[in-house]
């Protein structure tokens, strides 16, 4: 159903998220912490993802996995 992607998508996205986060460094120094928090929440997001599979589905199917 949801496809893996591959390794050099992975690490093309990766690549882009640390550029992303480096550059975005000093305007987020002055930005308010609510806004610090839902970029780097979104770059968090970008980071982890491996396939074409929502991260909130991968990560809920995780933590039942753990509880089970």
């Amino acid at each position: 159903m949801f496809t893996p992607l591959s390794t050099q998508q992975i690490i093309v996205r990766r690549t882009c998220v640390v550029i992303a986060g480096v550059l975005s460094f000093p305007v987020m120094v002055l930005m308010p912490t609510s806004v610090k928090s839902r970029v780097y929440s979104y770059l968090h997001k970008v980071w982890l993802k491996t396939s074409t599979k929502p991260v909130w589905l991968q990560h809920s199917e995780q933590g039942a996995q753990e509880l089970y």
